[in-house]
């Protein structure tokens, strides 16, 4: 992927370098799944204004990875057809 989502901006302190950190925004509340049920420790999910993030939720400070919304939508739905073990 060569084009930046949407919401993805470069630190003002890197000028024109090409190689620099990029920070997004997650614009909604983090939500645990509603198959979790009591479940604590399970993947929560935030929306971003590309897709989604999602974390560790037994281990919030160790960040999170993000996905495109047509990769988001793969993985719910492949999840729902049972292709993995969950």
């Amino acid at each position: 992927m060569n084009e930046s989502p949407t919401g993805w901006r470069k630190s003002s302190y890197s000028a024109q370098q090409v190689t620099c950190v990029e920070v997004g925004r997650i614009e909604g509340d983090w939500r645990k799944s509603s198959r979790s049920h009591q479940i604590s420790a399970c993947v929560e999910v935030a929306p971003t204004s590309y897709g989604a993030a999602v974390r560790d939720s037994k281990d919030r400070d160790a960040g999170y990875f993000t996905t495109t919304a047509d990769q988001w939508r793969l993985f719910v739905t492949a999840v729902k057809a049972g292709r993995f073990e969950v």
